[in-house]
């Protein structure tokens, strides 16, 4: 499948793409079903007969079963209306749209990234992305060099070439990007702290959620090598509270190592002990049971900062963040002893400590 023509804004995707020999012949529904894959077939057809897929050159709207041919094209405009919202307990949440900018050179662009925004689009999240909110609001492409899990916030470093995108990215491979996040995570036995959490992570093939990172033993010959140190901030007889610094970034390291070490993080939908929570909230049937055990309607982890070696005459290496509001609201409502102006103040001494920063 070739890509000719792809646009992205706030509210419109718009995609062409054009046939390729062994898609000769096929049906319309089944082609677009090859790049729609978070759609169901029945909502394809519904694209279809509202004219939101078009073959050029042919009249339109189209039936479902209408064939494609070798060479032409194909237009599919998705808009994103009601799409991506996001709800919690039956009401719709209120989404924080616009990024805070951290930090912005000639070459790098930092964000404070919202939680539910995703890095860039992939799968139905088209919309709702920082790439796409830099492109519209700068006028040119941004490269993604890092990415942040859709429910995570914090620190996102963005490129404004292709070339700053290459030098950051080798720095990541090379280690040389420190990372802080801020957690809270659920008490489920006594720990004690700086803990450094060694378990190997990898998926295992045919396991549901597919996207579930398991974790094995530090000698194991399963999973990839991963190392996170978590430092606690506060904690009770129920609760957490803390900063942990990866060494790897391995997918959902700290979330994983978290629960491995007994306090997997609060609203933690995949790795709380029952991955089917997951899926009922991927499938928008979660029970009342499941939204008392999440407790947030995302995963309380932040990224709080980033340290990176990247060579300019600018000033700049280190780029920090705040606790976000509702971790804030949170913590008032289920910590209310917990100081939150004394718990930033602490955040940012460690993070001084750990980075070396003046």
């Amino acid at each position: 499948m070739s890509d000719v023509y792809k646009k992205f804004t706030p509210e419109l995707y718009e995609a062409v793409y054009q046939v390729e020999e062994d898609q000769d012949g096929m049906r319309l529904d089944q082609y677009c079903a090859t790049f729609l894959v978070s759609f169901s077939r029945q909502n394809i057809k519904k694209k279809i007969l509202a004219g939101e897929i078009k073959i050029f050159d042919r009249p339109f709207p189209h039936k479902p079963s209408v064939k494609v041919y070798h060479r032409e094209k194909v237009q599919i405009k998705t808009y994103r209306g009601d799409l991506e919202d996001e709800y919690w307990n039956g009401k719709k949440i209120n989404l924080q749209l616009e990024p805070e900018i951290i930090f912005e050179s000639q070459d790098l662009i930092v964000l404070s990234k919202p939680a539910y925004m995703a890095t860039h689009p992939t799968g139905k999240h088209l919309f709702n992305c920082a790439t796409v909110y830099l492109e519209n609001k700068l006028g040119h492409s941004i490269c993604s060099i890092h990415r942040l899990d859709r429910e995570t916030s914090g620190v996102l470093l963005l490129a404004k070439n292709a070339k700053t995108a290459q030098i950051c990215t080798d720095l990541f491979e090379k280690d040389q990007v420190a990372k802080c996040y801020f957690f809270i995570g659920v008490k489920q036995s006594s720990l004690e702290f700086p803990l450094v959490a060694k378990e190997r992570l990898g998926i295992l093939p045919d396991f549901v959620p597919r996207n579930y990172n398991h974790w094995f033993a530090q000698d194991s010959t399963q999973g990839k090598h991963a190392q996170t140190t978590f430092q606690e901030l506060y904690q009770n007889e129920n609760y957490i509270v803390g900063l942990a610094f990866p060494k790897t970034g391995r997918q959902h390291q700290i979330r994983c190592h978290a629960a491995a070490h007994g306090f997997p993080l609060v609203g933690d939908k995949l790795y709380n002990g029952d991955p089917t929570v997951f899926m009922r909230f991927k499938d928008m049937i979660p029970t009342q049971k499941d939204h008392e055990l999440m407790q947030l309607p995302r995963h309380a982890l932040h990224a709080m900062a980033l340290k990176i070696n990247y060579p300019s005459k600018e000033n700049f290496s280190l780029f920090t963040s705040h606790i976000p509001e509702d971790l804030n609201h949170w913590i008032q409502k289920n910590i209310p002893s917990l100081d939150l102006d004394q718990l930033q103040k602490k955040i940012d001494f460690k993070i001084k400590e750990y980075f070396h920063a003046p």
